[in-house]
């Protein structure tokens, strides 16, 4: 299918063929008619992608702010490989469109094949012929509202719920400065609730259309026709609530809001203008400053938009799809009209070019629509042809066929085929940099839930098919590795599947989330007699680390190893946060330090003790080993930024060992140091290339797994204790199983 994407990088903009998103439950398959170009939203973005990168760091401040943040952690190297491989990847365009089910993922009932819907969100209502949409971001079209029309559906939902935002009675005055899309939207609502409108902007055209759409009056905001309006509307009051829909870097509309509003008036910021607030002004008047999120509540939550969970009508009114639906009744009863705002309708085909005269000016418009070669949509629903905490921890024992089924034999020169599930950050910056750049591997097939990311993995990475379809890699018998590095709750299950299909499998950590999907992976080893399974503890394989170990050397008493890890916090609407489906932050990526800590004591822990610091995330997790050895993880997320993330000590008979953040290392005996490994934080290894060679060469040569699976059997669940210890408030057995 064909999609409309941009390098941010470059600014280039393109229609590019990707591979069909996959219908997931929970949502449905939407084959589009009409997708609507934001001309202020969207245009932003194009223009910043066509900045320099000093341009582009001035206009996002807050993502310079995360690279310096990455930097202190990571290192140079790491970060700059991250950004630049965000940067150089094609994004997507949209967010508001109309289509028609083509096909219904499992849990969906209201809506059945064929059906005219809306849908709503800059992930998933994008520019392309298909998109997969969850359940709270569609809603159905009414009948007779032509597809045209509910393609605005988003946009109207935004002005729906900044209107909301301002509490308009009836028989109110409001000011709306800014008349482009979304300002247009919220006079003709303002009207249709009974409330008079004046208008601002420098265009006349648009305050001429705006003045045909309801606004009692309209105007230059550097006029005295605009201050004479509002005088004569409210009696020299002033208005009671003003509308923000301007954007730019301008300081002008907030002044003009405090000059004309009312005191206590409402001052509501729909777009995304400069907000230098004049006190005095603002103070004097006590003016109530409201700011409108998007869609509405709902927006940025991830359980409502991508899980389903919706809010109850009783305490949340209006949510994002009641907007939505709400606007689309609005339209379909004649209440709100769309079609004056639709200054040029475009073939599909023709996204660049569109784009481009846009960006030039040659096209002056408030709303460009595009329309799609195949408008089923004109024919379906609108019928217009228009348009719990347990003591111990079983560690499952780990079966294997007495007829397993062997390493295939490979002939000496044929190269290592693989296919990767996921193409995320993790796997673009850490992973498939490296393997791209070795001699003897073929990178086969990469699979995505969205094809864009496919996409973009296959130009970069070099990949020979980019698909959305699993089942058809894993019956490809000439693939003979898989790499799952998918979200974490679906690690277990893919690994199964790839394991059943006779592949070898690398899967990022962790292995599974709770005990029964670790028990799943291991019923799938038994049944198909393969074992070939790494998981991506790749910490034991840094160089630093290990020349660290064999100078330390080999210890005669029991050791103790302590482990400070400075993990941070994460960023509002991190996936991480979604511990309801992802597993716990320590869940995700605990395996990497207690691997590390069993790998320096050459054994696996027998007993787990942890405790949590009450109102965050960090943790203190003690483990035993089988001869007295004991290992402390630190785990904090309020430690400084500045900070190394990683401190690690290992004491025994006499001697230390010393990492700091895999760029020093040093071994202490007796009163001096004997050995000292530095590096600049450029130099930074955590050992992901030595992980992924062992890997490779095991698959090439039909050796040994890097790590045997009984020890990534029982990191798994060493994890896994740690939240039954902090459910029980007591330290828990790791029972092996017989």
């Amino acid at each position: 299918m064909k999609q409309v994407v941009q390098n941010y990088k470059s600014g280039e903009l393109a229609v590019l063929d990707v591979p069909v998103p996959g219908c997931k439950p929970g949502g449905v398959l939407v084959r589009s008619a009409y997708s609507l170009i934001s001309t202020g939203t969207e245009l932003m973005k194009v223009s910043e992608a066509g900045m320099s990168m000093l341009g582009k760091a001035r206009s996002r401040p807050d993502q310079v702010a995360k690279v310096a943040r990455s930097v202190a952690t990571n290192g140079v190297p790491a970060t700059y490989r991250k950004v630049m491989g965000k940067l150089d990847s094609y994004t997507p365009l949209g967010y508001s469109l109309c289509g028609v089910v083509e096909q219904v993922g499992a849990g969906i009932d209201d809506v059945k094949v064929g059906d005219l819907v809306a849908c709503a969100g800059n992930e998933h209502a994008l520019h392309a012929e298909l998109n997969w949409v969850p359940k709270n971001l569609y809603a159905p079209v009414p009948d007779g509202l032509a597809p045209r029309h509910a393609a605005f559906g988003t946009v109207g939902s935004i002005a729906l719920q900044g209107v909301r935002q301002g509490e308009p009675q009836l028989g109110e005055v409001a000011l709306v400065i800014g008349l482009g899309l979304i300002g247009q939207l919220v006079v003709q609502l303002l009207a249709a609730s009974g409330v008079r409108v004046v208008g601002v902007d420098p265009d006349p055209a648009r305050c001429e259309l705006a003045e045909r759409l309801g606004a009692a009056a309209c105007g230059d905001p550097a006029s005295a026709g605009v201050e004479r309006a509002v005088a004569e509307l409210t009696g020299g009051h002033g208005v009671d609530q003003v509308y923000l829909a301007a954007g730019g870097g301008s300081n002008q509309p907030v002044e003009l809001a405090a000059r004309l509003c009312r005191d206590r008036g409402r001052v509501v910021d729909i777009g995304k203008c400069r907000l230098d607030l004049p006190w005095n002004a603002y103070y004097e008047k006590e003016l109530d400053v409201r700011f409108s999120r998007s869609y509405g509540p709902g927006r940025y939550d991830p359980e409502y938009e991508l899980e389903g969970r919706d809010y109850p009508i009783g305490y949340v009114r209006w949510t994002e799809r009641r907007n939505l639906a709400c606007f689309l009744d609005l339209l379909a009863r004649d209440r709100v009209d769309v079609e004056p705002l639709v200054s040029h309708t475009a073939g599909f085909d023709d996204a660049v070019e569109t784009y481009q005269r846009l960006k030039d000016g040659d096209l002056k418009a408030v709303a460009v629509l595009f329309r799609y070669a195949e408008q089923a949509g004109e024919t379906g629903a609108a019928g217009e042809a228009e348009e719990a905490g347990a003591p111990a921890v079983a560690v499952p024992a780990v079966k294997r066929r007495d007829d397993r089924v062997p390493a295939p034999a490979r002939a000496a020169k044929a190269p290592v085929r693989l296919a990767f599930v996921g193409a995320g950050n993790y796997a673009t910056s850490m992973l498939l940099p490296h393997l791209a750049q070795r001699d003897g591997v073929e990178l086969s097939t990469v699979v995505t839930t969205t094809a864009l990311s496919a996409a973009n993995a296959q130009r970069k990475f070099g990949f020979a098919e980019a698909t959305t379809d699993l089942d058809a890699v894993l019956g490809d018998p000439s693939i003979d590795a898989v790499f799952v590095v998918t979200r974490h709750s679906s690690h277990a299950e893919l690994t199964q599947r790839a394991l059943l299909a006779g592949k070898a499998v690398f899967v990022e950590k962790p292995l599974a989330l709770t005990e029964d999907e670790l028990a799943g992976v291991l019923a799938a080893v038994e049944k198909s007699g393969n074992d070939r399974l790494q998981v991506g503890f790749n910490r034991r394989f840094s160089p630093l680390l290990r020349e660290a170990r064999q100078r330390f050397g080999a210890r005669t008493g029991p050791a103790g190893v302590r482990y400070l890890v400075n993990a941070g916090r994460l960023d509002h609407g991190s996936w991480y946060l979604r511990q309801g489906t992802e597993g716990s932050r320590f869940a995700g990526e605990g395996g990497h330090f207690i691997d590390t800590a069993s790998w320096l004591l050459e054994a696996d822990p027998v007993s787990v003790y942890a405790v949590t610091t009450p109102g965050n995330e960090d943790l203190q997790v003690v483990l035993r080993y089988p001869d007295g050895s004991t290992a402390t993880i630190s785990y904090v997320t309020t430690g400084p930024a500045g900070f190394p993330k990683e401190t690690l000590d290992l004491v025994a008979d006499g001697r230390a060992l010393r990492l700091d953040d895999f760029v020093r290392a040093a071994v202490y005996d007796g009163r001096r140091k004997r050995w000292v490994g530095s590096g600049l934080p450029k130099a930074r290894d955590k050992g992901q290339l030595a992980e992924l060679a062992a890997f490779i060469r095991a698959v090439r040569t039909g050796g040994p797994m890097p790590v045997p699976l009984e020890s990534l059997v029982a990191t798994t669940a060493a994890t896994l204790a740690v939240q039954a210890g902090l459910a029980g408030g007591a330290p828990v057995t790791l029972a092996r199983a017989r």
